[in-house]
């Protein structure tokens, strides 16, 4: 008497499918800038040459690391600081900036920062290059 071991049909059919492909979370990716909000007062185009150059250099610095880890980098490094809506002296704060949405300030031409916001998606809407530090009080 011979026995016969049957065969198994592989269930869903004879094809691998691929896994799901998972989206890491904005936090764990390096910023995008954007400039298309940008403040005309505050705009780059009021910078001199060599704070374009700066500008561009600390785009290109802070393009190097992860929003999480800017988080944690003191507001005179790589990180970053809030600023509150009621700071804002030096222009209006665009009406389609909601309350809910925290502004916040990297330092990009030496001390003076580039403010705007972090959109769900990680991207930094740059509003303003304070330049001149009239846009908010910076303290002593």
């Amino acid at each position: 008497m011979s026995k016969h071991i049957k065969a198994t049909q592989p269930q869903g059919g004879n094809k691998l499918s691929k896994p799901a492909a998972t989206v890491p979370s904005p936090d764990q990716l390096p910023p995008k800038f954007c400039l298309r909000q940008i403040r005309q007062k505050y705009c780059i185009t009021a910078c001199e040459k060599d704070e374009q150059a700066a500008f561009a250099q600390r785009l290109y610095e802070l393009s190097r690391s992860k929003w999480a880890d800017l988080r944690q980098m003191p507001k005179t490094g790589q990180g970053y600081e809030k600023i509150t809506r009621k700071a804002i002296k030096g222009d209006k704060v665009p009406d389609s900036i909601t309350a809910d949405v925290d502004l916040i300030a990297f330092r990009c031409i030496g001390k003076a920062p580039m403010v705007g916001y972090r959109s769900a998606d990680g991207v930094f809407n740059i509003l303003w290059i304070d330049r001149d530090f009239t846009l908010y009080d910076h303290g002593s």
